[in-house]
């Protein structure tokens, strides 16, 4: 059986670049070639917390799910050699920091080769935030505040700004990100994190608290600031994934008090069709975001260690991982 090169979790925060077996071609599966994987939040709370874990090692390439390959073998699935797709797996099935992976083709988009790998990769996490935006109430005339401006709070923020929210409030200590976010929208920014924040927020809003919060950090912390910082019959957005697995501490007189609703997004690629991503890739083509700021770094799939490292730990700069094979 032929070999190649993938990322393996194997234990708590030791993520090794190993030899593994390639997988074989099969009839109604795609087998993709990767070319440019990226490395999400989330990704970190699996690898470093344990998030949805069971044993290790985890399987070669999991949790790796923004990657942008081509095709090698379609399986007779209508996809053909050569075709360059965005591959959208299921997270559990997620398995883009290998150098090959079987997907079904329901989660793969064919995408034109006019613009750069890096900037196309990004309609994963892209198409992701729209169709978490889609789960909102309307936010027309709304005040919205965005915790947390990384990739996913920055394009939270183009979205939001284009469904005509009346004030995005950004919300981030990291001073090159709070920077990007005012490119990307925001009307009010905001460097302190936890109580000084939410004060920040009432005040911006004379007392009222925000109509709309998306915790675009996800942790205990964030998530009950994002209560904190709602106003009467507001509406908390859980974009990512809590950071333990343990029962969280939660502000449920606020929550109950205020009258809030919640809700978490997750489901994105289960969506037949994947209009979203579809739509994300659009907005890519057609020069109506600039993708060229989200990917910081780039490291070899043999380096992929150290990949994690730098997303995990945010050394001055960075904003987005990426892993090349």
């Amino acid at each position: 059986m032929e070999t190649m090169t993938a990322a393996v979790v194997h234990a708590l925060g030791q993520v090794r670049c190993d030899l593994v077996d390639m997988p074989e071609p099969r009839d109604g599966s795609v087998l993709v070639r990767s070319i440019l994987s990226s490395i999400c939040g989330s990704d970190l709370h699996i690898a470093y917390q344990g998030w949805g874990v069971t044993e290790f090692p985890l399987d070669p390439g999991h949790p790796g799910h923004e990657g942008v390959g081509e095709v090698v073998d379609g399986g007779r699935t209508g996809f053909q050699p050569g075709d360059l797709v965005l591959t959208v797996p299921y997270i559990s099935k997620s398995k883009t920091f290998a150098e090959y992976q079987l997907i079904g083709p329901q989660n793969i988009l064919r995408i034109p080769a006019t613009k750069p790998i890096s900037h196309l990769v990004m309609a994963q996490q892209l198409g992701t935030v729209i169709f978490g935006c889609h789960q909102l109430p309307h936010v027309e005339g709304k005040t919205v505040v965005v915790i947390g401006q990384g990739p996913v709070g920055l394009l939270h923020n183009f979205v939001l700004r284009n469904l005509d929210a009346e004030r995005i409030i950004g919300i981030e200590p990291i001073y090159h990100r709070l920077r990007e976010a005012k490119k990307m929208g925001i009307d009010e920014a905001i460097s302190e994190i936890g109580p000084t924040a939410t004060s920040a927020v009432m005040d911006i809003t004379d007392g009222h608290g925000a109509d709309i919060v998306v915790d675009a950090v996800g942790s205990v912390e964030t998530l009950n600031q994002a209560v904190a910082m709602s106003g009467k019959s507001g509406r908390v957005a859980a974009f990512g994934l809590p950071s333990t697995m343990e029962m969280v501490p939660f502000d449920w007189a606020t929550f109950f008090r205020k009258s809030l609703s919640m809700h978490a997004v997750h489901g994105a690629q289960e969506v037949p069709g994947l209009p979203d991503f579809q739509a994300a890739v659009g907005l890519i083509i057609d020069d109506k975001i600039d993708m060229s700021g989200f990917i910081t770094h780039q490291f070899h799939i043999e380096q992929i260690n150290k990949a994690f490292e730098v997303a995990y730990l945010k050394p001055d700069g960075v904003m987005k991982v990426s892993v090349t094979f």
